[in-house]
């Protein structure tokens, strides 16, 4: 199942090395390959807050951007939202993906919880969860 990645994420893994972002972006976007969606939208939103962060050479945000875009893959949403209708475009890319998921770290997605059957979860969270080993296999009568 393919998961969505909001632009903080993405943001917080190009900036807070060795931080749970970097490690759930590095996970999804090497060993993953393929199950990770964006929008046009994400990428929009994670390169303006690229260009904010004064640490950032400007001059390296457009060629970051593009190599995160290369590893992702793109989905199209049927509506275009603003720069600050993050919960309905996120909402929008996951079911445009068809994911049931969006990894955020943003407290005021994290505190909706789910929005029309998309799962807001969170960094740490989705780490234990990668790391815990699959259910024992039922017995069938």
């Amino acid at each position: 199942m393919p998961l969505v990645l909001a632009p903080d994420v993405l943001v917080n893994a190009s900036v807070a090395l060795g931080e749970a972002p970097q490690r759930v972006v590095d996970r999804l976007l090497t060993l993953g390959a393929g199950e990770t969606a964006v929008s046009g939208w994400v990428l929009e939103r994670t390169e303006a807050m690229l260009r904010a962060v004064p640490t950032f050479k400007a001059d390296a945000v457009g060629p970051h951007v593009a190599h995160i875009s290369s590893l992702v893959t793109l989905v199209t949403p049927s509506e275009t939202y603003g720069p600050d209708a993050w919960q309905d475009a996120l909402v929008a890319t996951a079911k445009a993906a068809g994911a049931d998921r969006v990894l955020t770290d943003h407290p005021d997605l994290l505190e909706t919880g789910f929005v029309d059957g998309i799962e807001f979860m969170a960094c740490e969270a989705f780490l234990v969860e990668a790391t815990m080993p699959p259910p024992p296999p039922t017995k069938t009568p």
